[in-house]
C-alpha cells in the first residue's frame, strides 16, 4: 500500500470537488444591476416583470436556489424547489422540500403537483426561473393517470436494476411523466422561462439532465417502448406503463413539446456548470502535487467493473509520478442482493485488478457525495487491498457477484465520506502511480 498515493488522491479529489461548489458557478452565470438582469450571453429586462417564481429539482437545486435568492433579493415573490433527503438549505421565500432518491415517493408527487401547479400561475408578465440539477426526475415525480406512483417506481427500479444509462431512463420517464420532457416550460407559457442548469450528464444535453422538464424533447413514445423492450421488461414493467407508451407510439397521445414548439419562443436553458471543472481542478492539483496528470476522457461509460479493468490497464503504463484522470458515470447491471453503487463497485473491480502493484492507488467517488442508495460517495483501492479484506474475512470475488461493494470497503475502511456536497457534477475516477521504491 502507497500511504502517499493514497493522500495524493484525496487532494486531488477535495480539489476537484471545492471547483464543483454551485454558488460560484450560479454567481458567474447570474447578475442584477437594476432593471436589468444578465444571465450567460442572455439580458432580460426586470421593469415589466410582474413575479419572480423560482422553481427547481434536483440534488444541487436548493444550493442553487439560495444565491439567486441572494442575486435578486426582493423581487423574488416565491417559489419550491425539491432536494434529496439530506440537500435541503434556506433560499428566502422559496420553499425546500425534500425528497426520496433514486426511487421516487409520495412527498416528491406532492411536491410535483404544486411545482405544477405554481408553473400553471404564471402569467405573460411573468419571471420563471427553474434551479435543475442530477437528480430532478426521481425527485418530480407527476406519473400521468392512470400510471401510480408505485408503478413508476416499481419501473425505475426495474431500469436501475438492469443497468439503463441515464439518457434511456429518462428517455421512459419523460413519456411517463405530466412534468419532464418540455412539459414543465408548457405549463409555465407564456411566461418567460429562465433555466439554469447543472449538468450531471455526458454531453451536457439539457433534455436529459433531471429529463429536461424546460427542454425541448428529442425522443419519442417509440423510443421508450424500445428502452423496455431492450432490456427484456415487458413481462414485468406495468400494465399501465406499456398501455401509454403503446398509445403514444400508436400516435393515440401528443407527444412531449418538440424543438419547433412556440412554447420555446420565450424559454433559455443555460448549463452553468459540468464535469470539465472538475477534470481540470484535478489535474490542475496532481500537477501542482508534483504528478504528471494525464486526462482520459470525459465521457466515462459503461459497465463500472469493465471500465476499471480498463482503467488499471491505462493507468499501468504511465511513468510515475503521474495521475490518470477521467469524468463520466459509469452503469452497474444489478444482479446480486447486495449494497452499493457505480463508483464503490468500479472501486471493488479495480482493487482486483491491482493485486501486486503496491504503487498503484484508485479512487472514486461521485461530486454529489452519494454514491448510489448509500451514505458513501465512493471508494479507495489500492494494491494492498485484498490483503486487508483477507484479515477481515471479506472475499472480493463475492462481494462483487453480489454487487456488494459498500460492505467490502466499509470492513476495509476504504470508503469515501463527504456527506452532502450540495453540487452534482457526475462522477471522478483517479489512478496515482508512484515510483516504485529503488526506482
Amino acid at each position: 500500500m502507497s500511504r502517499a498515493g493514497r493522500t495524493v488522491a484525496v487532494g486531488v479529489w477535495e480539489a476537484a470537488l471545492a471547483a464543483a461548489q454551485v454558488e460560484p458557478l450560479v454567481r458567474r452565470a447570474l447578475a442584477h444591476d437594476g432593471d436589468r438582469l444578465r444571465a450567460g450571453p442572455v439580458a432580460l429586462q426586470l421593469a415589466p416583470i410582474a413575479r419572480i417564481l423560482v422553481l427547481g429539482a434536483g440534488k444541487a437545486s436548493a444550493a442553487m436556489a439560495a444565491p439567486v435568492v441572494e442575486i435578486l433579493g426582493d423581487r423574488v415573490t416565491g417559489g419550491l424547489v425539491v432536494v434529496k433527503d439530506g440537500y435541503a438549505r434556506r433560499a428566502g421565500p422559496v420553499r425546500i422540500v425534500e425528497a426520496s432518491h433514486p426511487v421516487p415517493d409520495e412527498r416528491g408527487r406532492a411536491a410535483a403537483v404544486e411545482l405544477l401547479r405554481l408553473a400553471e400561475s404564471a402569467g405573460p408578465d411573468d419571471l420563471v426561473i427553474c434551479a435543475i440539477s442530477g437528480g430532478g426526475s426521481a425527485l418530480l415525480p407527476a406519473p400521468a393517470p392512470p400510471i401510480t406512483l408505485e408503478e413508476k417506481r416499481r419501473l425505475t427500479g426495474l431500469l436501475l436494476a438492469a443497468g439503463a444509462t441515464i439518457g434511456e431512463l429518462n428517455t421512459v420517464r419523460k413519456h411517463l411523466s405530466l412534468l419532464k420532457g418540455g412539459q414543465l416550460a408548457r405549463a409555465a407559457a407564456p411566461a418567460t422561462v429562465l433555466t439554469l442548469a447543472l449538468s450531471d450528464v455526458i454531453g451536457n444535453s439539457v433534455d436529459v439532465i433531471a429529463s429536461g422538464p424546460t427542454a425541448p424533447d428529442p425522443t419519442t413514445y417509440a423510443q421508450a417502448l424500445a428502452v423496455i423492450r431492450r432490456f427484456g421488461l415487458e413481462g414485468r414493467a406495468p400494465r399501465s406503463v406499456l398501455d401509454r407508451l403503446e398509445a403514444g407510439a400508436a400516435g393515440r397521445i401528443p407527444e412531449t413539446p418538440k424543438p419547433d414548439d412556440r412554447i420555446f419562443a420565450r424559454v433559455t436553458n443555460l448549463v452553468i456548470g459540468d464535469n470539465s471543472l472538475v477534470v481540470a481542478a484535478a489535474a490542475a492539483r496532481a500537477a501542482a502535487l508534483g504528478y504528471a496528470p494525464e486526462i482520459l476522457t470525459r465521457a466515462l461509460a459503461g459497465e463500472a467493473r469493465g471500465a476499471a479493468r480498463a482503467f488499471v490497464a491505462r493507468g499501468r503504463t504511465l511513468t510515475p509520478p503521474a495521475c490518470l484522470i477521467a469524468g463520466g458515470e459509469t452503469t452497474v447491471t444489478v444482479a446480486g442482493a447486495g449494497t452499493g453503487g457505480r463508483c464503490q463497485e468500479f472501486a471493488l473491480a479495480a482493487a482486483l485488478e491491482l493485486a501486486g502493484a503496491p504503487n498503484l492507488t484508485v479512487l472514486a467517488a461521485g461530486t454529489d457525495g452519494t454514491d448510489g442508495p448509500t451514505d458513501a460517495a465512493g471508494a479507495i483501492a489500492d494494491g494492498g487491498t485484498l490483503a486487508r479484506a483477507a484479515c477481515r474475512r471479506v472475499d472480493p470475488h463475492s462481494s462483487l457477484a453480489a454487487n456488494d461493494s459498500h460492505a467490502f470497503f466499509r470492513a476495509t475502511g476504504d470508503l469515501v465520506m463527504t456527506g452532502p456536497t450540495g453540487t452534482n457534477l457526475l462522477d471522478l475516477y483517479l489512478l496515482v502511480a508512484e515510483p516504485l521504491r529503488g526506482d
